[in-house]
C-alpha cells in the first residue's frame, strides 16, 4: 500500500531529522514555483539532505518504499524536470551540499558539490586566479547539480562548450543508494564506457549527481566587447565567420539580438541607457578574450575588416566595465522583458549555423500565418546555432487566447527546425514539457536504447518518474 503524504514526511523525519524535511504546503512554495509558472503539482514532501550519506539514505528508503524522487538544484529549469508531475513524489533538494571540495589550478580542475551556486563556483575559481566559463542568466541561483543534469549551455559555449564538455567526472547516488565514485580528473581515460556522460544531461532520471570535477581555465587579462549593428541575420552570419577566422578560440560569444528586444527594454525601463551605436534591425553582441601577454585591439581590427567588407554598419565598443555590464544586461534581459509585453510563446531550438537566417525568415512567416500580428523575438547563441525563437503576443490581444494557440505555433516552428536538421531542445532539456514531442521525433532506435539504460539503472522507476521518457 502506498504511503500517505503524512507517513512519508514522518518516515523522512525519522530518517534525517525534522529539520531536514519540509511538509507544510506554504513552506514548499519556493521549491515548487518554477520560473515559467507552467506546472502547479504539489509534492509529497521536500527533503534537504546535509551530505552524500544522507542522500544515499533517502534513496535507499525510496527504493524500499517505491516512492518517486525528484532531484532539484536551484529550481531554475524551464521544462519542469525539477518539479512534480504526479503529486506523490519527494523533492530531494541538494542545496545543502554546497562545498567546493578542491581547486587545482595546475591541473585546471575544480571539484564542487551539487548544491554550489554557479556564481559561487565562479567566485571560488576567480579567488585562485582561474575561471569557470559557464555563464547563465540564472547563475545567481542555478546550482552545479542542476546545471549538469540539464547539460546547460549559456553564452560561452562557442569557446568552451556546454556543461558536458566542462565536466571531467561526477559522483552520483544510484537508484538503489549505491554511490558511483567517478570524480575523474584525467584528460585521457579509455577504460570503457564514459559513465559520466550518461548522468550529465539525464535530468536526474539515472542518478542523483552529488559532486563533479569541472574544468577551469586561466583568467583572461581583459575582454573586448562590442554591440555591432548588422542589417540582417545573413550579414551577422558572414560577420561571425570572419571573426571566427581571425580570433579562433578567443571568440567567446556571438549573440544575435533583434531591434524589437531593444525597444522592449527601453520602453520598460530595464536599461539605464541605450548600449548600441544607434538604430539597427539587428545587433550582434560580440566578445573576445584577451589573454595575458597579448595586445589589445584585436576585436576592433576585426570589426574594421568587417566594415570594409560591408558586413556591419557601425559598432559600439565597450570602453569600461560598466559598458560591458550594460551590453550584457541587454542580452540577458531578453527573456524577462517579454513577460512585460504580455503573453509569449518560446522555443529553445538549434539548427546548423548556416541555416539560422532561413530558420528566422521561414519561422517568422509561419508564425504570422498561424497568428497574424504576432511579434517575432528571435535571439541568442548564433555562434553555436542555438536560437531562442520566441514570439510576443500581437498588440492588444488577449493573453489567454494567445496561449491557447501556442501548440499551433510550436508545430509550425518545430516543422521548420526538423526540416533544417535541427533540434527542438537545444539547451533546456525535455523534463515534462517536451516528453510527447520527444516520442514523436526522436529516432525509435535511440528511444529504445534510452529506455534500456533507464531500466538497467533504475528498474523501479523511482528517479524523476515520468520525466524525459514518460
Amino acid at each position: 500500500m502506498a504511503l500517505s503524504t503524512a507517513e512519508i514526511a514522518a518516515e523522512l523525519s525519522r530518517l534525517l531529522g525534522p529539520a531536514a524535511v519540509i511538509a507544510d504546503q506554504n513552506d514548499m512554495a519556493p521549491y515548487l514555483n518554477e520560473p515559467r509558472k507552467r506546472f502547479h503539482t504539489p509534492a509529497a514532501a521536500i527533503v534537504r539532505p546535509a551530505d552524500v550519506a544522507q542522500v544515499q539514505a533517502v534513496v535507499r528508503w525510496a527504493d524500499a518504499q517505491g516512492v518517486g524522487l525528484i532531484p532539484q538544484g536551484g529550481n531554475t529549469g524551464l521544462v519542469g524536470a525539477q518539479v512534480p508531475l504526479r503529486g506523490d513524489e519527494v523533492i530531494v533538494s541538494l542545496q545543502r551540499l554546497d562545498k567546493v571540495r578542491n581547486i587545482d589550478t595546475a591541473a585546471g580542475t575544480m571539484t564542487a558539490e551539487a548544491g554550489v551556486i554557479l556564481e559561487n563556483a565562479h567566485k571560488a575559481a576567480e579567488a585562485e586566479g582561474a575561471m569557470f566559463p559557464l555563464w547563465l542568466a540564472s547563475q545567481g541561483s542555478a546550482r552545479i547539480g542542476g546545471v549538469l543534469s540539464s547539460n546547460a549551455g549559456g553564452v560561452n559555449v562557442l569557446a568552451f562548450g556546454n556543461a558536458r564538455e566542462l565536466c571531467m567526472g561526477v559522483e552520483a547516488v544510484l537508484a538503489d543508494g549505491r554511490l558511483y565514485r567517478g570524480l575523474n580528473s584525467l584528460k585521457k581515460d579509455n577504460t570503457g564506457y564514459d559513465l559520466k556522460d550518461l548522468l550529465v544531461g539525464a535530468e536526474g532520471t539515472l542518478g542523483i549527481i552529488t559532486a563533479a570535477t569541472l574544468k577551469i581555465f586561466p583568467q583572461p587579462e581583459d575582454h573586448e566587447t562590442a554591440l555591432v549593428s548588422v542589417a540582417s541575420p545573413e550579414m551577422a552570419l558572414e560577420l561571425f565567420q570572419l571573426l571566427r577566422a581571425r580570433a579562433g578560440s578567443r571568440l567567446n560569444a556571438f549573440e544575435l539580438i533583434p531591434q524589437i528586444g531593444l525597444e522592449f527594454q527601453l520602453r520598460h525601463g530595464m536599461l539605464t541607457r541605450d548600449p548600441t551605436a544607434g538604430p539597427s534591425p539587428w545587433y550582434a553582441l560580440v566578445e573576445l578574450s584577451r589573454m595575458k601577454g597579448t595586445e589589445p585591439g584585436a576585436l576592433e581590427a576585426a570589426l574594421e575588416a568587417g566594415l570594409d567588407l560591408g558586413l556591419l554598419e557601425t559598432a559600439a565598443m565597450a570602453q569600461s566595465a560598466a559598458d560591458r555590464t550594460n551590453m550584457w544586461a541587454f542580452r540577458e534581459q531578453m527573456s524577462e522583458v517579454q513577460s512585460r509585453e504580455g503573453a509569449s510563446i518560446k522555443h529553445d531550438v538549434s539548427v546548423p549555423i548556416a541555416a539560422i537566417p532561413q530558420l528566422i525568415a521561414e519561422g517568422s512567416a509561419a508564425a504570422e500565418r498561424v497568428m497574424p500580428g504576432i511579434r517575432p523575438v528571435p535571439f541568442g547563441h548564433m555562434g553555436d546555432g542555438n536560437i531562442h525563437f520566441n514570439f510576443s503576443q500581437p498588440i492588444g490581444a488577449d493573453p489567454k487566447w494567445v496561449m491557447a494557440q501556442d501548440d499551433a505555433v510550436h508545430e509550425a516552428i518545430y516543422e521548420i527546425v526538423l526540416k533544417l536538421g535541427g533540434s527542438f531542445s537545444a539547451e533546456h532539456g525535455i523534463g515534462q514539457l517536451k516528453v510527447d514531442l520527444l516520442k514523436r521525433v526522436k529516432d525509435p532506435v535511440a528511444l529504445e536504447m534510452m529506455r534500456a539504460i533507464k531500466t538497467a539503472l533504475d528498474p523501479k522507476g523511482i528517479l524523476n518518474p515520468g520525466k524525459m521518457l514518460g
